[in-house]
Parts: C-alpha cells; sequence; structure tokens
C-alpha cells in the first residue's frame, strides 16, 4: 500500500444511540453519506470508500481490489488508459445503486519527479564517467556513510548528504560539485540538465499487460443485474485496437459460483426426483411430490421482492434448502394417502382423511422452520447480508408451498389417480377378421 492510501476503521455506538432524522433513526446508507459529504467539505482533495474490515480484506486477497467490482482497463497507451478510466468512472457513476466509484490511484495519476539526465557530450569532452556522477548524486540527495562514533554500546552510522533546504532548490543542485579525475572539480549543472517532471507514479501489470482500474461499491442492487448494465453502456466507450474492459472482483467469484451451482443443483434435484421414485415406484407420484418445488420457490421470489434484497449466492442456497423442506412435506402427505388407500379407503376418503391428518404435522415443521429463520431475516449484526437474503427466501417459500400443498398437492393427486383408474379400466377392442366368400 502506497503512501497515498490508508485505512480508517470506525467503531458505531449501538444504533439505539444513533441521531434521529425526521423522528427515525438514521439508517447506514444515510450515515455513508453523511460522512462523506462532511470528510470532503474538511479534508477536501481526498477520495473516500466505505466497506467492511473483512470484506475489504477477501476483495484484495481475490482480485487485488478493496471495492465490490474492479473494472479492469487493459491497453498498451497509458494516455488511452487515463482517457478510458475517465470515461468510464462518469459512466458507471450515473447507473443505479452506484454508491461510489473511484479510479484506481495507485496506477493513474502523476506525481513530481526529479530527473537529472546526464549530457553525453560534456562528459566525453571533460573525461567523467557515469560513475562518478551517480556516486555524486547518491551522495547528496541519498546520503553516504563516511564513519561511525560509538555511544556507550550503540554504533551509530555518520552520513553526509545535502541539507533539505538545498536539495529543494534545482540552482543548488545544479551548483552540486562533481569529482573529475583525480584534482579538478566541475558543477554539476555543466554535467548534466536538472529538472523538474511530472511523471506516472505507476503502471501496474497484469498478465503483461498494461492496466488501469476504477473501484466500484454497489448499494441496494445485486452485483449481477448491475454488471449487465454497465456492460451494455460501456460499449459507447471507444476502445482502440488491443484495448479491453474486464469486471472483476465479487462479480468474479459470482461467475464461478454460478458455474458451480448450475452443475450441482440439477445433480441435487434429480438425485431427489430418484429418491422420491425409489420411495413411491411410481414416476407420476414423484413427479407430482417434485411439483411441490416451483410452488415454494414462487415464494422465496416474491418474499425477496416484498423486501426489496437481491439475488445472492446467499439466496440461492436458501432456494436449495426451500426445495428440500417442500419435497419432505409433500412426501408426508402423499405417504399417508397411499398407506389409506393401501387398507382400502376409496380415494376421495383417503385424500380427505389424509389432508387433514396431516394439517398438524405440516403445520407444525413448516412453523418451525419458518421460526427458526427469523431472527437471521431481521438481523442487523455482522453477516446480516449473507443471513437476510437465505432467510427470507426459506420463510416466504415455507409460507407458499404451506398453502398449496395443503390445496393443491390432494386435488392434483385425486385428479391423476383418477384418470389413472379410468384409463386402466378402459375395455379394450379385439381385432375381427372377416373372410370374403
Amino acid at each position: 500500500m502506497g503512501a497515498n492510501l490508508s485505512d480508517t476503521f470506525l467503531d458505531f455506538a449501538p444504533p439505539e444511540k444513533w441521531r434521529k432524522i425526521n423522528g427515525r433513526t438514521i439508517t447506514r446508507d444515510e450515515l455513508k453519506e453523511l460522512l462523506t459529504r462532511t470528510l470532503q467539505a474538511r479534508v477536501p482533495g481526498v477520495n473516500y470508500l466505505f466497506t467492511q474490515p473483512i470484506e475489504m480484506r477477501f476483495n484484495e486477497m481475490l482480485e487485488g481490489a478493496r471495492s465490490d467490482i474492479a473494472v479492469k482497463i487493459y491497453g498498451d497507451n497509458f494516455p488511452e488508459l487515463q482517457r478510458i478510466a475517465g470515461e468510464t468512472r462518469g459512466i458507471l457513476e450515473k447507473i443505479r445503486g452506484t454508491e461510489a466509484v473511484e479510479l484506481d490511484t495507485d496506477n493513474l495519476g502523476t506525481a513530481p519527479v526529479l530527473e537529472i539526465i546526464p549530457d553525453r557530450d560534456a562528459m566525453r569532452r571533460h573525461n567523467v564517467h557515469a560513475g562518478e556522477l551517480n556516486a555524486t548524486v547518491a551522495a547528496a540527495l541519498g546520503g553516504r556513510t563516511v564513519g561511525t562514533f560509538l555511544d556507550g554500546n550503540r554504533r551509530h552510522d555518520i552520513v553526509v548528504r545535502m541539507a533539505e533546504s538545498d536539495r529543494a532548490r534545482l540552482d543548488d543542485l545544479a551548483r552540486l560539485p562533481v569529482r573529475v579525475n583525480e584534482t579538478g572539480l566541475l558543477p554539476l549543472g555543466r554535467l548534466a540538465k536538472t529538472e523538474l517532471r511530472e511523471q506516472v507514479n505507476m503502471i501496474e501489470r497484469e498478465g503483461g499487460r498494461r492496466r488501469a482500474g476504477v473501484e466500484v461499491n454497489l448499494s441496494g442492487r445485486d452485483i449481477g443485474s448491475w454488471v449487465a448494465e454497465a456492460q451494455e453502456k460501456l460499449r459507447a466507450v471507444s476502445l482502440p485496437a488491443g484495448f479491453e474492459i474486464e469486471f472483476g472482483g465479487q462479480f468474479k467469484q459470482l461467475l464461478e459460483a454460478r458455474q458451480r451451482l448450475t452443475l450441482i443443483v440439477p445433480m441435487a434435484l434429480a438425485l431427489i426426483f430418484l429418491l422420491i421414485y425409489a420411495a413411491f415406484g411410481s414416476a407420476r407420484q414423484a413427479a407430482l411430490v417434485f411439483a411441490c418445488v416451483p410452488l415454494a420457490v414462487t415464494g422465496g421470489v416474491v418474499a425477496l421482492w416484498l423486501r426489496d434484497l437481491p439475488f445472492s449466492i446467499s439466496a440461492a442456497v436458501g432456494f436449495i434448502a426451500l426445495s428440500g423442506i417442500a419435497v419432505l412435506n409433500g412426501l408426508m402427505i402423499l405417504t399417508f394417502i397411499n398407506q389409506l388407500r393401501e387398507q382400502g379407503r376409496p380415494l376421495r376418503d383417503a385424500v380427505l382423511e389424509g389432508s387433514l391428518t396431516r394439517l398438524r404435522p405440516k403445520l407444525m415443521t413448516a412453523l418451525v422452520a419458518a421460526l427458526g429463520f427469523v431472527p437471521m431475516a431481521i438481523s442487523t449484526g455482522a453477516g446480516a447480508e449473507v443471513q437476510r437474503p437465505l432467510a427470507t427466501v426459506v420463510i416466504g417459500g415455507i409460507i407458499t408451498s404451506t398453502f398449496l400443498t395443503l390445496v393443491l398437492l390432494p386435488v392434483l393427486y385425486e385428479w391423476l389417480e383418477t384418470r389413472s383408474s379410468r384409463r386402466e379400466e378402459a375395455p379394450t377392442e379385439t381385432p375381427t377378421a372377416a373372410t370374403k366368400e
């Protein structure tokens, strides 16, 4: 981390002690805006990004960026990189859900640099070697150890260099004497040109290519939809040949997690279907129990929408857990109905009695699962951004799946079994052969 970067950790008081706005406690987003305005007014020229300590460290380890999303720009021409980074920042600031956008100050911007450029012709004319010139500059600006002195048991180096006041004046540097051969001295200004220039502070590379970066933090929006909109709007940026824009940070981790989920989720659902089929021995009833999954997923989606929570990996895990709970409840009802039919009960009586008898166990199962996730759904402490989507999905899905499983599943079961029995009882016609006399 360069000298221009620093981390400041803020320990908050309990939320009940926070200030009030219009009779309500200030939110964390409002607190961020208030801190930003106050700091920019009192300490101008500094850019601020707000994040969580552990989240920031993980972002740094995974992608080398301290923000939620790192927009990486690759190319060979550094001025073009700066131009594209500036245009990218201006576009990303206007996208909904953007909390803060900052240029990666590690590799953008310039800094004053003292340049001492040797005059090769003058050095040849006076027979001065580059090593003598470098030794003089290094001793004057960096210092040279010329001896030591003892202070009790301690040994201290004696370092000689130019005074700070003289080093700040270019005219004094030009008069710095340079040893020529054994006896002569020449001022540095006759052997080299000394000037102060604005130079690039640092040029970072990744994968062997020059890289510039734009750091983005989000608020109130999921990463996937934000990046999709950003990619669409960044098409307006003119990219020369050999330049490209890439999204990293948490978005890259989201893509990798989605790839794993697209493989794991179908395998898990297929295994659940095989287990249900093994329990019933009927593909028709296994498919009927499996219909509880979309009924539950609908409630999870509605719950996320009502709470204005973005879809995330934790929400996806919640949908997986919800699918298991819904299938288990459907399996419990159909198993009991099948047991009643095996005892000789008519189809309609078995469906009615099975649904009413299993009402209490079904409600108990749903309430235990739903109430157990309520503390996670309303949590505001550490890790709440991971707990809330998962718990919200499970609670919303259980509510809808409980109602629909108790009402819709028995109806579908009776309808399918009635059609199946009619098909089996339908008379079959035997072909007859006619003889022609």
